[in-house]
């Protein structure tokens, strides 16, 4: 087994475009041949689009892309502009009168942290196209949807600690498979080998962690609602050759990798949402895929907060790291 990057993976591009000082962006994952899809949902407060028809009932077999984005709902108007990128070039369900792009997204709540009247739109999102078709590298913190990510926001956003986007892929034999994320939870970011709290909800007179968990133990009898501005969205993609069932199915334990790394997860107030996108050229068993997906997504949030960086007054790991060593 090697890690490698997720742009690596076999008919799978990937595109960035961020608003930084509004502090929001969008990423899109194309496979413009098709890919067979499938998705999991296990948050309380998901915000996404053409999700039904990835139902191994449903008649569509293969998606064309998948956008991650901030705004809340107001970003899924980013996959507009994919739409129209994909158009311009042919390619689509074939309807006979046009062919129409197989275009899913989900999207996460990040306008408090910069301006909340600019959200990812149309041109953002075809912007994020046009990236694709030169990007190579694998980018990660405070890139596309992870610009304006968060996390710890069990006491609101003057707790909270930066994350952004993270990105982790690995190749056994000729099977490839990543995870990209856009971690914005309510919870903290733990390392699964330790149970260490990496970053979360933060103390910033004392530079010590808050511990949701315990927070969220301790006020029990607090029945008001939560910091409701959250959530966590992110795809596997892997050349594995598998039908939508299969697809699904590893969507699903790919979770595992968010509740190894995120405590507590799948909220109420998150709205945790995870994407297939197999590109059929390798024979895999859907076990092993769904096990080396929980474990990509699982490294790639751990790489999020790891290379966040510190916007305005929230600070990130690395800046917290430099305070503390000091």
């Amino acid at each position: 087994m090697k890690e490698i990057q997720f742009t690596d993976i076999d008919k799978i591009k990937v595109g960035h475009a961020q608003n930084v000082d509004a502090a929001t962006g969008c990423t899109v994952i194309l496979c413009e041949d098709g890919a067979t899809g499938g998705v999991a949902v296990r948050g309380g407060a998901p915000g996404t689009r053409e999700t039904d028809l990835l139902n191994p009932t449903e008649m569509i077999e293969k998606i064309h892309a998948v956008v991650l984005a901030g705004g809340s709902a107001f970003g899924l108007d980013a996959s507009s502009g994919v739409m129209e990128y994909l158009e311009n070039k042919n390619i689509g369900f074939d309807v006979g009168v046009a062919k129409v792009p197989i275009v899913c997204s989900a999207v996460l709540f990040d306008l408090v942290i910069g301006n909340s009247k600019i959200r990812p739109d149309k041109s953002m999102g075809y912007d994020a196209c046009k990236f694709s078709e030169t990007n190579t590298k694998d980018l990660n913190g405070n890139i596309g949807a992870g610009c304006g990510a968060t996390i710890g926001k069990i006491l609101g956003p003057k707790s909270s600690m930066k994350s952004g986007l993270g990105s982790y892929a690995i190749q056994i034999g000729d099977l490839k498979i990543g995870a990209i994320v856009a971690v914005n939870a309510l919870g903290d970011v733990i390392n699964p080998s330790t149970g260490e709290i990496l970053a979360g909800a933060l103390n910033y007179d004392t530079l010590e962690f808050l511990n949701t968990e315990k927070v969220l133990i301790n006020e029990y009898q607090n029945k008001s609602n939560r910091f409701n501005c959250n959530t966590t969205i992110g795809l596997i993609a892997t050349n594995a050759k598998l039908n939508k069932a299969e697809a699904n199915k590893v969507a699903s334990i790919a979770h595992n990798g968010f509740a190894k790394s995120i405590y507590p997860v799948h909220t109420m107030h998150d709205g945790d949402t995870i994407f297939t996108m197999c590109t059929n050229l390798v024979e895999a068993d859907v076990s092993t895929v769904g096990m080396l997906a929980s474990k990509v997504m699982e490294n790639a949030i751990i790489r999020a907060v790891n290379t966040a960086e510190t916007f305005n007054n929230t600070i990130s790991r690395s800046d917290l790291l430099n305070k503390l060593n000091k």
